[in-house]
């Protein structure tokens, strides 16, 4: 019960292109990290071709929906960034929103257009959407442990308190920025 099905992954699809991923799965123990890691796996594989993110998160669907007998699936944001112009190609299936913070400017909550879980249901269609990246913007990916950190009077953490957190200092260095936001979830819970 303590393996979770939580996980992050960043790779080079060719010298100009990264991809970026952060995913949850349901269910906890041993049969949602094996899920997980076969969901990492066609991710990673669909991504590392000439697909859009929709296009990657509509493949593992498929494939995920074919052999699902133990009746999980998985939220996924996925962003492909082209590191040459800053321009990022993104998609969501039911995950988590991203966050931007434009250098100088404050953090906040980009509300993308989720898509419906991977390994839900058969057919599921993606929605692509960009991003633009300046040099010093920051991304802020997350999964709902964040937000629904749950203190004593069996109140959540919630997105608020997560901006917060990130605007306190939005000059730090990226490290300091998540020591900031792991203090606040942790104090508040």
């Amino acid at each position: 019960k303590e393996i979770g099905g939580d996980f992050y992954d960043f790779f080079l699809i060719d010298d100009d292109h990264l991809c970026l991923v952060i995913a949850d799965v349901s269910g906890k123990g041993i049969p949602a990290s094996l899920f997980m890691m076969n969901s990492k796996v066609l991710i990673k594989s669909f991504a590392s071709g000439d697909n859009t993110p929709a296009e990657v998160l509509e493949k593992a669907n498929k494939e995920i929906c074919e052999n699902n007998q133990m009746e999980m699936f998985i939220t996924v944001w996925l962003g492909i960034l082209e590191l040459s112009t800053g321009k990022m190609v993104a998609s969501n299936a039911g995950h988590e929103y991203p966050v931007i913070g434009h250098t100088g400017e404050e953090f906040e909550i980009i509300k993308d257009n989720h898509g419906f879980v991977v390994g839900g249901m058969e057919g599921v269609k993606y929605n692509d959407y960009e991003l633009q990246l300046s040099p010093g913007d920051k991304l802020f990916v997350y999964t709902d442990g964040v937000p629904e950190a749950t203190n004593s009077k069996n109140e959540l953490f919630g997105t608020d308190r997560m901006l917060e957190a990130l605007n306190a200092d939005k000059y730090a260095p990226v490290e300091e920025m998540l020591r900031n936001v792991r203090k606040a979830v942790s104090e508040f819970a």
